[in-house]
Parts: C-alpha cells; sequence; structure tokens
C-alpha cells in the first residue's frame, strides 16, 4: 500500500474510526472490523453503531440537530449518490417538501443488478444496520415516517439477513413509534424483487413495490413530487446511506476531506476481471487506478492491461492508457470520456478480444429490455445480432457505421436509461477498439492470439 494513502488512513484512525487491511478490502467506514460473522446489532454497537442517530435526536448529553442541520452537513460532505447517477445527496433531500400534509416515503435501491457490481449486497451481508440507521437519519432530515428497502430477489439470503437486522433494530428501540422516547417516528421494511434489471431504474422500482409490472415511468412529475403512490418520495443507494452514520458523527468537512472537492469521501468499487484478488475494495474518492489496481494484487498471471469498464457494464470503456493516468471519481472519470457509474470496474487484460465482450454485453441488454420502449425494445436487439454477426465471422464492412447509427438512435431516446446503457458499450467499443472489429470483419476471425 502507498505511503499516502496509509497516510490517510491514520488520519481514519486518529478521528477514532476503526480501521483495517485485509486481501481483499481497504476498509476506512462503511466495511470498518468486519470479518464476515459480527453483524448483529451488539457488534454494530460496539463499532460505534447509532451514534448518530442518538446524536441527532439528542439523547448523546447533547442538543441535537434539527432537519436543517443534518441536510446541511450532509451538503457539506459533498456526498454523491453512489448508485451510479452521482447526484449531490444533501441537495436530493432538500428537494422533499417537508410540510407535506399527507404521507412521505423513502426507498432504499439495493436492487443491485448491473453486471460486475456487488458492493450492496456486500454491505447488507455484513453490516446491514448501518443502512438502517442511514435511512433512519435521512427520514428524519425529510420528515418522513414510512420506509422501503427495495432488495434484488437473487440474492434471498442477503434479504434474509436484512430482515432479522430490522428485528432486531426494532426491538433495541431504533425503529417504530417515539425512538428512544423522542417524537421522532419511523418504520422500515424491506421487500425483494424477482432479479429484473429494469427495476434498478427508480421508478420502475416503485412500480414494482405498488405490485405492478416494473416498467419506469414518464418523469417529470419526478418521485419528490410523485413517488411511491403517488407520494412525495426519496430514493437513493444502499451505500449512499451505508455512509450517512459517519458523516454525522465526524461532520461534513471531515468527510470532505477524505476524498476531493465534489467527490467526498470513499467508495466502494466491485473490481472483477482479470486481477489477482478480485473484490470490494473501499477506498478514498480520487484514489489513482494505478494503486485500486495494485490493491486488487495487479493483473492476474502478470499479462498486460488492455482495457478497463470503470463503472459497470453500462459505462464506455476505457483503454489502458487512459485509465492509468486518471482517479477513481466522478469528475475524473467523465472528463477522460466515461463514467464512475455504479463502481463496478471491469479489468481486461491482452487475451481479450473487444468483439466477444461487446457480444456479451448487448445480449445482456437485449434480454434484459423490458420492451416498453420501441427504441430499445428494438434497437437492443438489432445492437446484439450485429455484433454477433461479426463475432461468428459474418460480419459486414458496413456493421461498424451501422452499429453507431443504431445506437444514435437508441441513446436518449428512451423513458429510462436502459437504452443509453446499452448503446454506450457499443460506441466506447468502437471508437477505441475499431481496428478489432475491422479485423474480424474482413478476416472473420478474431486477431487477438488463443492464449492457454
Amino acid at each position: 500500500m502507498s505511503a499516502d494513502l496509509n497516510q490517510l488512513l491514520s488520519r481514519f484512525a486518529a478521528s477514532g474510526q476503526e480501521t483495517c487491511f485485509h486481501d481483499r478490502h481497504i476498509n476506512p467506514q462503511i466495511y470498518a472490523g468486519l470479518d464476515g460473522k459480527n453483524w448483529s446489532l451488539k457488534d454494530y454497537e460496539a463499532r460505534g453503531g447509532y451514534q448518530a442517530l442518538r446524536k441527532i435526536l439528542g439523547q448523546d448529553g447533547g442538543e441535537g440537530l434539527t432537519q436543517d442541520q443534518v441536510i446541511a452537513t450532509v451538503k457539506e460532505s459533498s456526498l454523491r449518490g453512489r448508485g451510479g447517477a452521482g447526484f449531490p445527496t444533501g441537495l436530493k433531500w432538500s428537494f422533499m417538501p417537508r410540510q407535506f400534509p399527507g404521507q412521505k416515503y423513502l426507498v432504499c435501491n439495493s436492487d443491485e443488478g448491473e453486471p460486475g457490481t456487488c458492493k450492496d449486497r456486500d454491505i447488507m451481508q455484513f453490516n446491514p444496520h448501518i443502512v438502517i440507521e442511514g435511512m433512519a437519519i435521512a427520514a428524519y432530515a425529510m420528515g418522513i415516517n414510512v420506509g422501503y428497502n427495495y432488495i434484488h430477489g437473487e440474492i434471498f439470503q442477503t434479504y434474509e439477513r436484512f430482515e432479522a437486522a430490522l428485528e432486531e433494530a426494532r426491538a433495541a428501540g431504533y425503529l417504530g413509534d417515539k425512538i428512544m422516547g423522542s417524537n421522532f417516528n419511523f418504520q422500515l421494511h424491506a421487500s425483494h424483487g424477482f432479479g429484473a434489471y429494469i427495476c434498478g431504474e427508480e421508478t420502475a422500482l416503485l412500480e414494482s413495490l405498488e405490485g405492478k409490472k416494473g416498467q419506469p415511468r414518464f418523469k417529470p412529475p419526478f418521485p419528490a413530487s410523485f413517488g411511491l403512490y403517488g407520494k412525495p418520495t426519496t430514493i437513493n443507494n444502499t451505500e449512499t446511506f451505508a455512509a450517512v452514520p459517519w458523516i454525522i458523527r465526524n461532520g461534513g468537512q471531515a468527510y470532505l476531506e477524505c476524498g476531493k472537492p465534489n467527490n467526498g469521501g470513499t467508495k466502494i468499487f466491485s473490481i472483477s476481471g482479470d486481477v489477482e484478488r478480485p473484490g470490494n475494495y473501499e477506498i478514498p474518492m480520487g484514489t489513482p487506478f494505478a494503486k485500486l489496481l495494485e490493491l486488487a494484487g495487479g493483473m492476474r498471471g502478470g499479462r498486460n492491461l488492455k482495457a478497463v469498464i470503470p463503472g459497470g457494464s453500462s459505462a464506455p470503456v476505457l483503454p489502458a492508457n487512459i485509465m492509468m493516468d486518471i482517479t477513481m471519481d466522478y469528475d475524473a472519470i467523465a472528463k477522460a470520456g466515461s463514467m464512475l457509474g455504479s463502481g463496478a470496474v471491469i479489468v481486461m487484460d491482452e487475451t481479450r478480444c473487444m468483439v466477444k465482450s461487446l457480444q456479451r454485453l448487448s445480449y445482456f441488454y437485449s434480454h434484459e429490455s423490458c420492451g416498453q420502449c420501441t427504441p430499445c425494445r428494438e434497437g437492443t436487439g438489432w445492437l446484439w445480432r450485429m455484433v454477433d454477426r461479426i463475432e461468428n465471422g459474418h460480419g459486414r464492412a458496413s456493421d461498424l457505421d451501422l452499429l453507431n447509427s443504431v445506437a444514435d438512435n437508441i441513446q436518449g431516446r428512451t423513458i429510462c436509461a436502459l437504452g443509453d446503457a446499452a448503446a454506450m458499450p457499443v460506441r466506447g467499443m468502437i471508437k477505441h477498439f475499431r481496428h478489432e472489429f475491422e479485423y474480424h470483419v474482413e478476416h472473420k476471425t478474431c486477431m487477438v492470439p488463443a492464449y492457454v
């Protein structure tokens, strides 16, 4: 581990926040002190759990915090949504009409289905109470008394773990009516989906929660004014809520200083592919990609880095020469021509054929399209069939321009971002690795040598 990264971890330790460094994890905040077994309430309380909730309710001997003070602290932290869009969390919370006379809702989006992403399920499996506490703080800040955590249906064991944590929190008085003797009421429930990727889109998630087919809604109106059951609703990602308790305990400025301007705090990156130690790594925002690669053990088998998809399968691919010079934060990756997204870093070495890789990605998006929008329903199938044709030796010289044209006619023309998610990998692959596609078309085979 590099000296400056050690220095930053020392700052966490000096602030009283437990830290550790394992084979697979660098754990300044969300993963602090976890061994895979100590997930229960008593373990979480031993790590300082629910101190932030006590602080805002004035149960720690202090005066407590007002709703405005909580939101201001989150704004100061520069915490941005960890689900993909990177929208400022404090700003989103301020959109909630706190004086609305009727019911309002808080929703956690734990429908993690992006290929390469596996951070949210780990948080809920190994540290579920940090999500519960983060949601309770958010509910207090926005004057909400009912919340839901929508969990991906294919991780049912994790759903059961979260339900067990909810029971513990209710029994201890951290959820329910008059929490810890205050006037704050908050009921939190878990709900599981059934594995549909489209339900990771926030309005499709709301439709599914209401018992309907999981299809995205037209926007506007946005969920802040017309969300679950037509009521004002705030939706954040699992990792976003998990960051909140540390921010309240240590202050917004302390969290901001852990990262970089406009990119506060730490971020969990799910690194997979051709690395020695794939897994989830929590590192400061703004850490160079080269250091993240070092933490993951470097390239598998000592091979050369060829390309990286830095933010989940929907993010445009970046070649090695670009990736090795950028830092892992929203702004730097966007400037390089891709996006940080969910933080799923897919690493590809010199043995990977870009045509084959795109074929797999295109099939996924064709399969997962909900079919509501014609450009996505028909266009994703077109993309996959053309890439499949090229991969299997039947490509035409005109296919590359046609792929770009179809992608252009999908992107920005659908109700939700799934169409964009299908188009961006195509455009990115052709932009940076067009020569491989041209070789496939001309020679009816792959230019990447076969490795055993």
